[in-house]
């Protein structure tokens, strides 16, 4: 990762920071920096800054952090895949924890993007003119569970365009910390970027987007946690993790939105390496077809080793 530094000179008091930004680093469009800004890669004297309109004064010096770039043709590398349909149109695989959707500053390679495109081959069609898979949802790095790929244009537009309206079903598996009561309701909030840390996302009062998710306890273990069935009328970034959180039942093992500690959980659970959740069900229309296709996938072998300690509460 490279780093710049950008001082204010006598001219630009006054201005956003962003604007002064872009007149000292050319090679960088506003717009570029802009994100690297809100992605708190900017800093003045070690503490990150994301507000891109801050406005600069005499002598500010800021350390500009850039990421390395990332190839624009990702390029194949076998995995081993999950693969549970397929067809010339689209597959539906069943993601492994761990595994990152789509190559980004940090994780360039070994992408569930570089194993479809060694999995496909010629088969992929191509989406605008590129032979690539077609990504119409994305799962975390450390969600497992069910995913759908377009191989065609023709699915990948009808695809996003399902996911877009909600026009199929799908829903997740979560083991939280506590109970959620009542036992089964809808949280309905706007969701929007934190700004405590830009890198997170959060309930708000103003701004962001609506967001729905209906939620139904399946089994408790005392009060200590709770395997709980979500289902997404709305399909915001880190939806099911900040709804949960904002109720006060955090993902077991979340890294970013849960909490640390918990003594009335078991070692065991207290140490989960990643946050509880797996997208279990997905249904939805063929798009060449019209077939109505549905998909299930059973809790994977950690989740089910963390309910095994849960129930020794």
């Amino acid at each position: 990762m490279a780093s710049e530094r950008v001082t204010v000179v006598e001219s630009e008091i006054g201005e956003r920071l962003d604007r002064v930004l872009a007149a000292h680093l050319g090679a960088l469009s506003r717009s570029r920096l802009k994100r690297l800004v809100e992605a708190g890669q900017v800093s003045l004297e070690g503490a990150p800054v994301t507000d891109p309109s801050l406005r600069v004064r005499r002598g500010q010096s800021f350390a500009v952090e850039l990421p390395a770039p990332v190839a624009d043709r990702p390029v194949p590398q076998a995995m081993p895949l999950t693969i549970l349909f397929e067809d010339a149109h689209l597959l539906v695989l069943d993601k492994p924890a761990g595994l990152v959707v789509h190559p980004a500053p940090g994780n360039p390679d070994r992408t569930l993007v570089n194993a479809l495109l060694a999995h496909c081959g010629e088969s992929l069609a191509g989406i605008g003119g590129v032979r690539r898979p077609g990504i119409v949802h994305r799962l975390d790095k450390d969600t497992s569970g069910i995913m759908v790929v377009a191989k065609t244009e023709l699915a990948h537009r009808a695809l996003s365009r399902a996911f877009a309206t909600r026009d199929l079903t799908r829903s997740y598996l979560a083991l939280v910390r506590g109970v959620p009561h009542p036992r089964e309701g809808a949280i309905e909030t706007r969701i929007g970027r934190s700004k405590a840390n830009r890198k997170k996302m959060a309930v708000v009062a103003r701004g962001g987007k609506a967001a729905v998710t209906r939620y139904r306890v399946l089994r408790s273990f005392g009060l200590a946690a709770a395997l709980v069935e979500c289902r997404l009328a709305t399909g915001r970034t880190h939806q099911i993790r900040v709804h949960l959180t904002a109720k006060g039942h955090p993902l077991i093992g979340d890294p970013v939105y849960g909490r640390a500690g918990g003594a009335a959980l078991p070692p065991a659970a207290r140490s989960f390496p990643r946050q509880a959740l797996h997208a279990n069900r997905l249904a939805f229309t063929h798009p060449a077809t019209g077939e109505t296709l549905s998909f299930s996938s059973d809790l994977p072998s950690d989740m089910r080793d963390l309910i095994a300690v849960l129930e020794s509460i």
